[in-house]
């Protein structure tokens, strides 16, 4: 029986199958198993260094030895530095994902042109857009006159070749899924060429010492496209988020090798492109009216930044047999949890009202700190009696009903008084910087006290 030529490659996890199945037995996916060309073994891929019968030595450093801080390249956005640690390491791999059409081709031509300005040699290679598109774009944005390099070139081998008869001191390729190699047989986007063409791109930037970032598309689920094993090999990974209904883009370190993860950018989207908001407390938190019952203030922490935000609630009668549970910005998973101890604790009865959830401006978030500015609110939302206008909650609710105290709060607290927060209900024990606390051991306690008398 003559042996098939072709092999079926999941393009979720990169796992190679022998024969086409509606599901890989790897990571469970369906309907992502693609027919691609089986890569030469390694083998038969003789290194030039062994065929000569040389041997390239493995170089030791003592790990106490002192080495210097390498010089971080400064964008001149703050907001983008801040996520990155401080700026660009010279011979990192960075790469930013986002949805199609948020700003992540914005957001890095602006970088490098700043960049560009400064001194330093910054090339551009665009494999959607054409070079003319890129211009237009700058000319819009008013970046004409950066002496930026534009390409627009899809072949792996060709920008490499460019890449290093140029030796810029960063590159931005948009996007990796454009890209192929001549030495695969894969189509452009498959597991296999984004591995390829990632792989070659982060050992250049490791050789050459040019800090080169990575735009990837992302799936429906919100992940980066492509098999995991990229964002292991990469320095930095970056995510660029934001509701097309907001005007402000948030941009996320899930992964940093050079400075601290979970920091966060804020940027509001304008006609002269994506302008940083250096204090997002108060984007977050503009608009807000009169004191309304089911609004809780709740004082969070992205990365090493205090953010200020608004949790709403709306607690209403169920129109049907079956109570619905929407949330907006926050896990449904730890509002069930809460929802469960605020009955079981407490004694409030949710199972036939609807509960409604949702953070304002879009934000998302997911530390458990903002359990008891939730509870806060659906409790207000519960008996019709509005928070504190002047006040922020935060604090972590544990399933036996207490009050379990968070990290940072005294930064926390410091945030809440710039912005004119005169009171606050955290966790008992917590001192605030100048505001009135208010601590609470249970959540049975923030419930008395909301409650209305008689």
């Amino acid at each position: 029986m003559a042996r098939s030529d072709t092999v079926f490659v999941c393009q979720s996890c990169g796992a190679v199958h022998a024969k086409w199945a509606g599901r890989c037995d790897s990571c469970g996916s369906w309907n992502t198993l693609a027919e691609e060309a089986p890569s030469a073994p390694l083998s038969s891929q003789a290194s030039p260094k062994r065929a000569t019968g040389r041997r390239s030595r493995l170089e030791l450093v003592d790990l106490g030895s002192e080495t210097d801080d390498p010089p971080r390249f400064q964008t001149g956005i703050a907001e983008f530095d801040r996520v990155a640690g401080g700026g660009l390491v010279p011979g990192s791999a960075v790469l930013v994902g986002g949805d199609p059409g948020i700003g992540k081709s914005t957001l890095l031509l602006q970088a490098v042109a700043k960049l560009a300005k400064t001194g330093a040699k910054a090339v551009y290679v665009s494999g959607e857009e054409a070079a003319d598109q890129v211009r237009r774009r700058a000319r819009r944005l008013g970046l004409a006159d950066s002496p930026v390099a534009l390409a627009a070139e899809t072949s792996l081998e060709v920008i490499l070749d460019g890449l290093k008869a140029e030796k810029p001191d960063i590159a931005i390729i948009d996007s990796i899924q454009t890209l192929w190699s001549d030495q695969l047989a894969a189509a452009p986007g498959t597991v296999a060429q984004v591995r390829a063409c990632a792989q070659e791109l982060v050992r250049f930037a490791k050789k050459r010492n040019t800090a080169v970032i990575l735009v990837g598309h992302v799936t429906k689920d919100g992940q980066i496209a492509g098999p995991r094993v990229v964002e292991h090999m990469v320095d930095a990974v970056l995510y660029f988020e934001g509701e097309r209904s907001h005007q402000f883009r948030i941009l996320r370190a899930v992964k940093n090798r050079f400075g601290p993860a979970d920091e966060i950018g804020v940027f509001e989207m304008a006609d002269a492109g994506l302008a940083e908001v250096m204090n997002p407390s108060a984007l977050f938190l503009d608009g807000r009216g009169d004191d309304a019952s089911g609004a809780a203030v709740f004082a969070g922490m992205e990365g090493t930044r205090p953010v200020l935000t608004e949790i709403q609630a709306l607690v209403a009668p169920a129109a049907f047999g079956t109570p619905r549970r929407a949330v907006v910005g926050w896990d449904s998973g730890r509002l069930a949890m809460v929802l469960a101890v605020l009955e079981a604790r407490c004694g409030l009865g949710f199972g036939g009202r609807d509960v409604y959830l949702n953070v304002a401006g879009g934000l998302k978030i997911s530390e458990p700190a903002a359990d008891l500015a939730v509870a806060a609110a659906l409790i207000s939302s519960s008996f019709d009696t509005p928070l504190p206008g002047d006040g922020v909650i935060f604090g972590e609710i544990a399933l036996s009903g207490d009050v379990r105290p968070v990290g940072r709060a005294e930064a926390r607290l410091k945030e809440a008084a710039k912005l004119g927060f005169n009171r606050a209900i955290a966790p008992a024990g917590v001192e605030g910087a100048g505001l009135a606390m208010t601590g609470i051991k249970t959540v049975a306690d923030l419930v008395a006290r909301l409650q209305p008398k008689g």
